[in-house]
């Protein structure tokens, strides 16, 4: 017992002392230079005071509760429980986790035990003749278990740089799960959103069909009475007859879109009952607040994910220039040997070693140096990627502000446009009856107020769905739960 214990005692002396000696080979990671100003406002984002710090923006999902539709988060709800994508993304996360937990393993001592039994015989042949001793066998058995561990010093930061290159890829892997999350979130509103927008068009195809059925009506009562002439029941004919062709073309695309839709829910397309129309008609959005600031996009996952994927490559240099450092090993073994099973537990059978090895690389035909040279290629091309990455951002942001400001102006417009165009429609149909205007005149003002009506469904559609491109760009909402404030408040009159 004296014996087992000085030898752990020596094994773990040794260890520490090198470990205390030891350093960590590698470059510590940078965070590298972006062309970005976290401290500004977004280009195309209302003037004013910069109105958040991103510190205190914390509430990164829940933003398509603002659309106030139950059917939407309903299905998001159902999408998140069961997109195939999503799932697949939770594996790729596991796997990540699973690979970090390895390399934390290799950190730790490995401990293992030994039983075994050796049964063998040889045949020994002494001559013969009087001296000689013949032919004769021995039978040998022997019993052995023993206890071994063995430790990799990690004295120049070898198996330390793989830990943390683990770690790194694991919680980029979380990243772009939540990136994927976000990502589907969003296709699952706008795919909403286009089919509300859909079922608007659909229901304006079909009141415009009506709406040109009585016209052809005036138009066949005023013939038969002779007022007018067949010039003017062909054309109020063709009138109805492309409304109605463009019922199909219209329900055609919602077909389409609910089979979108039913697939981001994991779902047999065509199988699903319609959405109920609790959109019939899209509200304003709430505008969004002045100043939002840039620093806004450090949540966006896949701007973290591509920092830690960057961190873990800068890791991985590490791990690769430790390559030209000797490996440092400590081996121990303690058990018992005998002849028979019952001398494994006597102490008289006692065996045990303790063995320090070295294992230098000498000559390797320039493969280390080649790893390193790849190891730091490797960080170059993620550093550039994460600088495209946030630049991709800030244009994605962009893009969504510029784009709801213009569609804003423009559907101020869009509006004006179809008031004129229905007061238009109602004086010539008016004016008609009453045999001052031509047909053709009234079947144009029909056409420009069934235009209008689109074009503002279209519109109020498209600026939804620009928030929600505003939302995905920015990684969430940008408003601040109450708690999160009192924090800060209480941050504040600490300070």
């Amino acid at each position: 017992m004296k014996t087992r214990t000085a030898l752990m005692y020596a094994l773990t002396s040794a260890a520490g002392v090198l470990l205390a000696a030891g350093c960590m080979v590698g470059p510590k990671y940078v965070a590298p230079q972006v062309p970005v100003d976290a401290n500004q406002a977004f280009a195309h984002s209302q003037p004013g005071p910069v109105s958040a710090d991103a510190n205190d923006v914390v509430r990164l999902d829940g933003w398509w509760e603002r659309f106030a539709d139950g059917v939407t988060a309903d299905l998001v709800a159902k999408a998140l429980d069961n997109n195939y994508d999503l799932k697949a993304a939770a594996s790729r996360v596991v796997q990540a986790r699973s690979m970090f937990e390895q390399a934390r393993g290799r950190a730790l001592p490995q401990v293992s035990y030994n039983l075994s039994r050796d049964r063998s015989q040889r045949s020994f042949n002494l001559g013969a003749g009087p001296f000689g001793g013949g032919r004769f066998s021995v039978l040998n058995e022997t019993w052995q278990q023993d206890f071994s561990v063995t430790y990799l010093l990690d004295f120049f930061g070898k198996i330390r740089h793989a830990e943390r290159a683990a770690m790194q890829d694991m919680l980029a892997s979380q990243a772009n799960q939540q990136a994927l999350m976000n990502s589907l979130i969003a296709q699952v509103v706008a795919a909403r959103i286009n089919i509300a927008t859909l079922q608007r068009r659909l229901a304006i195809a079909w009141a415009n069909t009506e709406s040109r059925r009585r016209t052809l009506e005036i138009v066949e009562r005023r013939y038969s009475q002779g007022l007018v002439g067949p010039v003017d029941l062909r054309l109020a004919r063709e009138n109805l007859a492309s409304s109605e062709a463009v019922e199909p073309s219209v329900e055609l695309q919602l077909i389409t879109a609910g089979h979108t839709l039913d697939v981001l829910l994991g779902r047999t397309p065509g199988r699903s009952d319609d959405l109920a129309q609790t959109l019939p008609d899209l509200p304003d959005l709430e505008p969004v607040p002045v100043g939002l600031p840039v620093a806004l996009l450090d949540r966006r996952p896949d701007i973290r994910a591509a920092e830690h994927s960057l961190r873990s490559a800068n890791e991985q240099v590490g791990v690769s220039i430790a390559q030209l450092f000797p490996d440092l090993t400590l081996t121990g073994v303690w058990g018992r040997s005998g002849d028979t099973w019952e001398n494994l537990w006597m102490d008289e059978t006692e065996i045990y070693s303790a063995v320090f090895s070295l294992a230098q690389p000498i000559f390797r035909g320039g493969q280390i140096k080649a790893q390193i040279n790849a190891a730091k290629a490797r960080y170059e091309e993620l550093a550039a990627t994460y600088a495209s990455v946030i630049l991709t951002a800030l244009r994605e942001v962009e893009d969504a502000l510029i784009t709801e400001r213009l569609l804003q102006e423009q559907l101020s417009h869009a509006r004006r446009q179809l008031d004129e165009a229905a007061a238009a429609e109602e004086l010539s149909r008016d004016r008609y009856q009453r045999g001052v205007e031509s047909i053709l005149t009234v079947l144009e003002s029909e056409r420009r107020r069934r235009l209008g009506q689109e074009q503002v469904a279209i519109l109020m559609g498209q600026i939804w769905t620009a928030r929600v491109n505003l939302f995905l760009a920015l990684g969430g909402d940008w408003v601040l739960d109450v708690d999160d404030e009192n924090r800060q408040d209480a941050k504040h009159m600490k300070g």
